[in-house]
């Protein structure tokens, strides 16, 4: 068995049960490894149910990290791609590395 990280969550699973479970997670730095063995971290921008996919914000790549276990390993990129759309089905894992900060509320009315 697999032992994941203490931040870690299934959290595609958990949204493709309950969509409106994804609301709080949007805005949450996520790192995300592809059935490629590719890790990628950015901010989650959204979630389609429908597609079964999701987008990452402000992605960074760092290759395959030595996951690879056939073939050329993959390095990291020093680009940082503005979206990255991913298929449920090419995701192997996924975490949570920060939640999002809560929407502050506003101030009170003051009644003169």
């Amino acid at each position: 068995a697999t032992s994941r990280p203490p931040h870690s969550f299934p959290l595609a699973r958990a949204i493709h049960r309950r969509p409106t479970m994804a609301a709080p997670y949007i805005g949450s730095k996520i790192s995300l490894i592809s059935k490629s063995e590719i890790r990628y971290e950015g901010i989650l921008y959204t979630i389609d149910t429908k597609d079964s996919s999701l987008a990452l914000q402000n992605v960074r790549s760092f290759g395959t990290e030595g996951r690879k276990e056939k073939g050329p390993q993959i390095p990291p990129s020093v680009e940082i791609y503005d979206y990255i759309i991913f298929r449920g089905t090419d995701i192997k894992d996924i975490t949570m590395q920060e939640r999002a900060a809560p929407a502050a509320a506003p101030p009170p009315q003051v009644q003169p």
